[in-house]
């Protein structure tokens, strides 16, 4: 990412952190924010019987269930799904920007409709999101209205209301061709057989009313009840956007049904005839043995917000939609020590601020020291830090002879 977008995405993160700091300090949201803190690690610590009650209070709902061992298992299971459809919409998603779905399905000749306005904004500009909730945080107003110019061959006004009518005309003319609508879930309230969604567009509301609407959960967004699911959603949206509540939350239990006929269950009234949830793992399990701590995460994207390294460098800082210090850990089990290297390991100063800005307190810096631990004993560091071991080992000095 160059300079100039840099700049722009520290901006944006700033006109947030003032939009937040108040609401921080109230104490209703220091209440909310311990309540929250102990729903997730009770969840991530009774995660497989939270997520096998899930599967059945779910499936008992009328919602099919998917168990994905991996990306391959979901890109797959989603793809049989889709095969025959020309277009499919989806919301914004960082689980499905994690298996690169939109890509995978692109490649099998089925066109993706990202519906969130900032996706559909990245996605025109093929470049890489910069925040779980704003990913076009890096673009500015005139770089966006350039971009949208291009896409449609027709000059649009450097103005937001003038940019996001058109990309709108042109998502709702294009999702009337869509029969399948792709979301994520912020949480899954496993007695109630839930999932749980927020945003602000609307544009989930009209995905959830197609004839199939597939919803794509990493196992760990499973909490047990459904007012934990909203506490949860509910500080998300604070420290994300600095707001108390979004302006939808979506809850989905079943496909559309009525009973208005002398209490005769029917199927198919107005919204989706088949919903079907896609549990992800995806190194998650891995994840609980060894660092469970990563599994709290909310999704606010506070912990990049501040991150001396993510302002400075971007997302070459993260894996993915997984963006600043957790996305590396994280890596670390969706893939291997090589790619969590590749993520960006060495780069975080452990300085901690990540986990003074995280609502739930991940301890990242000391699972990043951890995970560098690890990495030595498997030989993978950076060259220079072997040539400074040596140099101490052979000289007692970190330097060669020929360096000062």
């Amino acid at each position: 990412m160059n300079d100039a977008a840099m700049e722009i995405m520290k901006r944006s993160f700033n006109i947030l952190d003032k939009r937040r700091a108040d609401l921080l300090q109230d104490e209703r949201t220091v209440k909310l924010k311990e309540r929250v803190k102990n729903i997730r690690e009770i969840s991530v610590e009774h995660l497989p019987p939270l997520l096998e009650k899930a599967c059945e209070t779910l499936e008992n709902n009328g919602v099919e269930v998917i168990m994905a061992k991996d990306g391959d298992e979901a890109r797959e299971a989603i793809y049989q799904l889709v095969e025959k459809e020309e277009m499919v919409a989806k919301s914004k998603s960082n689980t499905a920007g994690e298996i690169q779905l939109t890509e995978y399905l692109e490649n099998r000749g089925i066109k993706v409709l990202e519906t969130d306005l900032g996706d559909r904004i990245v996605q025109f500009s093929k470049s890489h999101p910069t925040h779980p909730i704003g990913p076009a945080c890096h673009l500015d107003m005139d770089k966006i209205a350039e971009i949208v110019s291009d896409e449609f061959k027709r000059e649009v006004k450097a103005e937001a209301k003038a940019i996001m009518g058109v990309v709108k005309d042109d998502i709702l003319d294009k999702i009337s061709q869509c029969r399948i609508g792709i979301t994520g879930a912020n949480s899954v309230a496993a007695h109630d057989g839930s999932l749980l969604m927020v945003h602000n567009e609307g544009n989930i509301s009209l995905l959830t009313m197609m004839d199939l609407h597939i919803i794509l959960v990493g196992i760990d967004k499973v909490v047990p009840d459904l007012e934990d699911a909203v506490s949860v959603v509910k500080l998300e949206t604070i420290y994300a956007t600095g707001k108390t509540v979004p302006a939808y939350m979506n809850v989905i239990s079943s496909p559309s049904k009525t009973a208005d006929i002398e209490q005769i269950i029917l199927k198919d009234m107005y919204g989706a005839k088949r919903v079907v949830v896609i549990f992800l793992d995806n190194g998650r399990s891995q994840a609980l043995q060894k660092q469970k701590e990563c599994l709290w995460c909310i999704g606010c994207g506070a912990c990049i917000v501040n991150c001396p390294v993510y302002t400075t460098i971007g997302p070459d800082f993260g894996y993915l939609r997984h963006l600043g210090g957790r996305g590396v850990v994280l890596s670390n089990y969706i893939h291997n020590e090589a790619v969590c290297f590749d993520s960006g390991l060495y780069k975080c100063t452990l300085c901690g601020l990540c986990t003074v800005e995280c609502p739930v307190e991940i301890p990242i810096n000391t699972m990043l020291e951890d995970l560098r631990k690890d990495s030595v004993k498997g030989d993978i560091y950076p060259k220079k830090h072997g040539e400074i071991r040596d140099n101490l080992k052979i000289r007692r000095s970190p330097f060669k002879p020929d360096e000062k």
